[in-house]
């Protein structure tokens, strides 16, 4: 296996909307450096990339995948990621542990919503990016409209180094303004011919050429002092200008593609070899507590594990980037995170789902190891008496949500597969509510849905269903409301025996005594889903003894935790105890916690009964041009629009919106903006629900309650 040495490696993450052409131009690459003798397509399901079943089934990419190529004495690991927001955690991943990104523009398409969202994740990580304009040989290619917009979104900065010639079905050359070269393609692809550029193009080419040396040589000092002597950069110059100003994500070069005719792959390969930036150019890495990290091969030793993987029969691989040092078969790292001492087994160069064992990785490499024991996405391991750990990927907060349910006799296996789930994808999040008795699925959108619901089937072989999570409401009172209970049980032998008399108010802090009573006791009671009971003795004469008083609140407490309305948690009531009776034989603590329930639900029930639902503070980030939309989709979701700020060319939107309204509001507006906007929510507290839908709830508990 040839080894290269920290100089030598590249890693490239291919960006790209869905249909932009990665995993086919990650064909062209792999077939132009002679790794594959044949391209395969994603029609006939043999592409390198797209290995799993599911995504031979749909014909597209749902997980990031690890594949290298050799070309020209290097070695470019491709990153090859999904083509949608829905799939975010497998693109940040690959973004991660990438020094340079490759993002796809389709030209018959122009700039798309992905692209808007993975320059934002680019800026975040200061990736270096280069652009390629790919589906020129496409009728209704248009590489300047193309151009224009990725200007428009991402600035001036983006600069052409190649333009097609022959766009359209004709589509057969490039001409490159870095080295003013026309490279004239064979019909089915391959190598070009190197040729003078047209005459008919000298007058175009001349002016991107200056155009591409002003933006080089205005970002670098001494090549505008260069400029300014010579009137001219060469090539070598003007290189080295791209060069550093990628490393400082500040120029973005734009190249062009048809990877379907496999046209412009090679070109590319060699700007990645020549131009991009390895690790050990890029700014050191910052640990989590503040140090820098050198990407050295001569430094001790350390990795980041940015995937998880399980595979049967061979159970859990880590894929990983070695951040300095040397890693090999046989070392034993210390994991930073967990304080396991972790043995690496194998090593594992990746193409695809084809895996090649090699005996040592250098600073800048990524690789793969199966088997380690008790490591996970995110964890640093490193040698032994050396302290470094690398902050975790921050995923995208999962904002849909939906509840799980499996088949009968399966929980545990259900459990456990959620588990391995969330280690393999932690912008999953599961829980279990306590409230609802719901398993819950935190999830990113419909495709990644889908991608969890193939892997509990296909990987796991669980029967699952996926229903509406239930929302977690509560209850509580308009008014005061007084009742006299009686609870009474004979059936021979002692029987039981409890009256109570009681008034129940809405509580809030700070409210008067009650008036016209004689106060004996208060308690406080804060329950454990957060609402208030305040019980007052009010009993005068002895006409209930103390002792029974406990028993009375377990009885309201229990009342209160499935409320008389919904079954829903009670919230915020002060209940008086004036009166009531008792029985020298019958009474015992049952028999009043008894009464406790019944008076309580009976009393609630006379009190104007109120339905609370959560509420939660949304903030939507929209293009200015989606504002509007955006506001008026919020008002046909009940929802409260509080403000607007503008950021750039983007409005933030700040309002509140019920719970129940959350996912209704998702589908709509990712479809009504193309998936354009950004939406944060928090809980905010809860609120009384309009009457009319109060009363459609509690017919719709009613019949649920009737069905089980």
């Amino acid at each position: 296996m040839e080894t290269f040495d920290i100089k030598h490696i590249k890693n490239v993450a291919l960006l790209g909307h869905t249909g932009s052409g990665k995993t086919t131009l990650i064909e062209a690459m792999l077939f132009e450096a002679g790794i594959i003798n044949k391209r395969g397509t994603i029609a006939g399901k043999n592409t390198m990339g797209d290995f799993t079943d599911m995504e031979k089934e749909k014909g597209k990419t749902f997980f990031s995948k690890l594949l290298n190529t050799k070309w020209k004495g290097f070695k470019i690991n491709l990153l090859d990621t999904p083509g949608s927001d829905d799939l975010a955690s497998e693109i940040i991943t690959s973004m991660k542990v990438a020094d340079c990104g490759l993002v796809l523009l389709n030209a018959k398409m122009g700039v798309e919503v992905l692209t808007d969202i993975l320059w934002e994740y680019a800026d975040d990580y200061k990736l270096p990016l280069i652009f390629a304009v790919n589906h020129l040989d496409h009728e209704l290619a248009d590489f300047d409209k193309t151009v224009n917009e990725a200007k428009a979104h991402f600035g001036h900065q983006v600069v052409i180094v190649q333009y097609p010639f022959n766009q359209g079905p004709k589509f057969n050359g490039i001409i490159d303004v870095l080295n003013m070269v026309y490279y004239k393609y064979p019909e089915n692809g391959g190598v070009p011919e190197k040729l003078a550029i047209p005459e008919s193009e000298q007058e175009k080419a001349n002016q991107l050429h200056k155009d591409l040396i002003e933006t080089i040589a205005s970002n670098d000092e001494n090549l505008m002092e260069l400029y300014f002597e010579k009137g001219e950069l060469n090539e070598d110059e003007m290189k080295l200008g791209l060069h550093h100003s990628l490393i400082k994500h500040e120029i973005f070069p734009v190249f062009c593609v048809s990877a379907d005719k496999n046209m412009g792959a090679g070109r590319l390969m060699s700007f990645i070899d020549n131009v991009c930036p390895s690790a050990y150019e890029m700014p050191e890495k910052e640990t989590k507590d503040g140090r820098l990290i050198k990407c050295s091969d001569s430094e001790k030793s350390a990795i980041f594990i940015y995937k998880t993987v399980t595979e049967p029969h061979v159970g859990d691989i880590s894929f990983f980037k070695v951040l300095s040092g040397k890693v090999k078969v046989g070392d034993e790292l210390a994991n930073e995170n967990t304080n396991q001492v972790e043995r690496i087994s194998h090593l594992y160069e990746m193409e695809g789902n084809k895996r090649f064992d090699v005996q040592e990785l250098v600073a800048g490499d990524i690789g793969a190891t199966p088997k380690l024991k008790d490591t996970h996405t995110n964890n640093t391991l490193h040698e032994k008496g050396y302290t470094v750990e690398l902050p975790a990927i921050a995923y995208p907060e999962p904002i849909y949500t939906i509840a799980i349910e499996g088949k009968k006799g399966e929980e545990d296996k259900l459990s456990t597969a959620l588990h391995q789930l969330v280690e393999e994808d932690p912008s999953v999040v599961v829980e279990i509510s306590s409230e609802t008795k719901q398993t819950i699925i935190h999830y990113l959108g419909e495709l990644h849905l889908q991608v969890i619901k193939w892997k509990l089937e296909h990987f796991k072989n669980l029967t699952i269903n996926f229903v509406p999570a239930k929302i977690s409401y509560r209850e509580t009172i308009a008014q005061t409301a007084e009742t006299v209970y009686r609870h009474k049980k004979q059936s021979g032998g002692a029987g039981q025996f409890g009256e109570i008399s009681m008034i129940i108010d809405p509580w809030y802090e700070g409210m008067p005594e009650p008036n016209g009573l004689s106060i004996r006791g208060v308690e406080k009671i804060v329950l454990p889903w957060g609402g208030h009971l305040v019980y007052y003795n009010c009993i005068v004469g002895g006409a209930i003894d103390n002792r029974f008083h406990s028993a009375i609140q377990k009885g309201f407490i229990e009342k209160m935790n499935e409320g008389p309305l919904t079954g829903s948690p009670v919230n915020d009531v002060r209940v008086i105890i004036f009166d009531g009776k008792m029985h020298a034989v019958d009474s015992n603590d049952m028999a009043f916690k008894l009464a406790g329930m019944m008076g309580f639900k009976e009393c609630f029930l006379k009190a104007n009964p109120q339905l609370q639902e959560p509420i939660f503070n949304i903030t939507i980030t929209a293009p200015e041009d989606t504002t509007g939309v955006a506001m008026q989709t919020m008002q046909t979701h009940r929802a409260l629009v509080e403000g607007i700020d503008v950021l750039g060319h983007f409005s933030e939107v700040k309002g509140q919106i019920p719970q129940a309204e959350l996912m209704p509001f998702f589908i709509d507006i990712k479809a009504l903006t193309q998936g354009r906007v950004k939406v944060k929510t928090a809980f905010s507290h809860y609120e009384n629900v309009p009457y009319d839908v109060q009363q459609k709830i509690v017919e719709s508990r009613k019949a649920d309650l009737v069905e089980n």
